[in-house]
């Protein structure tokens, strides 16, 4: 791998991490049309590169929605006992915001583990991933009345707030509505995600909007659930690798620091940027757009392959 492949694998982590296209599944097309993953040790070895760079987009997050995590990290310590912390009502939404995303991120995780070898094994290739774009992009298409309907439900819902004083923080008066069993159904949602090219973050804002959150709260939940289960899973990479003694033979493979310097602050950029779109995007638009994309790239691939002779099977 030289910087440049790095490089360009960070910028599309980066940009589609939490875009509802599916980072994992562009991942995969872009490392396969990079020729990376010509042998199992070098498809190991790129796809551990790939989950280590998340840390960037998980930077992202932090830095973009300190305030928040701030306030569900103090909620939390003034439910355990720690006072003068804030106004009570701060704290309590604060504390069931970390308790919602921490539900939601206990599915997903406990199947992820559980089936990682196989997942690994049978839908780590770009026809997998083909299919769930395809499916994903007229599912998105099919739902776009449903939500144009809503969005123009939950404009009329801020403009009342606004006009009543409440319109300061809209997305975290919604997400601290929010129930343990919404948040447990947002969790079932991204379970699917564990299928590479369904995109988590499209199954967790779509759960968001099934338990009624508007698109913008849909989103930030689905963001601080990607910090939790993004961290997680980067660092289990990064300990499994560092536990086998195999930091060095991974380091050779990926050809060095830089690679992964360069993946790192590249995916961090991209993620930001991205980030701050799509907030505002999905304010005023439904996922219509992002259907059309991941049917595009999945059409694209398809001619890729054919063009150039390249299988897209396992």
């Amino acid at each position: 791998m030289t910087p440049l492949d790095a490089w360009i694998l960070g910028m599309v982590e980066g940009i589609t991490e939490y875009l509802p296209v599916s980072s994992t599944g562009h991942l995969i097309i872009t490392s396969w049309m990079l020729g990376l993953d010509r042998t199992p040790e070098q498809r190991s070895a790129v796809h551990d590169f790939e989950i280590i760079i998340q840390g960037g987009a998980i930077l992202a997050v932090l830095g973009l929605y300190r305030a928040r995590i701030g306030q569900m990290v103090r909620g939390t310590a003034s439910r355990l006992g720690v006072g003068g912390l804030g106004p009570k009502d701060r704290m309590d939404a604060g504390w069931t915001i970390a308790r919602n995303v921490m539900i939601a991120f206990v599915p997903a995780a406990a199947i992820g583990f559980a089936a990682k070898d196989a997942i690994k094994e049978h839908l780590f290739n770009p026809a997998a991933v083909i299919g769930a774009l395809v499916v994903g992009g007229l599912v998105m298409l099919a739902i776009a009345p449903w939500q144009s309907r809503r969005l123009a439900a939950d404009r009329a819902a801020a403009e009342r707030a606004a006009a009543n004083g409440f319109g300061a923080d809209h997305a975290g008066a919604s997400l601290a509505r929010m129930t343990a069993a919404q948040a447990l159904l947002v969790g079932l949602m991204q379970c699917a995600a564990l299928w590479p090219g369904t995109s988590r973050s499209f199954a967790t804002i779509l759960g968001g909007l099934l338990v009624g959150l508007g698109g913008v709260a849909a989103a930030e939940f689905s963001f601080l659930l990607g910090l939790v289960t993004l961290t997680a899973a980067s660092a289990y990479s990064a300990l499994k690798i560092v536990k086998a003694g195999e930091t060095a033979q991974f380091l050779e493979a990926i050809g060095g620091w830089m690679p992964l310097v360069a993946g790192l602050a590249v995916a961090w950029a991209s993620a930001a940027l991205s980030i701050d779109f799509l907030v505002r995007y999905l304010g005023r638009h439904t996922l219509a757009v992002f259907g059309w994309w991941r049917l595009a790239v999945a059409a694209i691939v398809i001619v890729f392959a054919w063009r150039f002779g390249l299988t897209i099977s396992a």
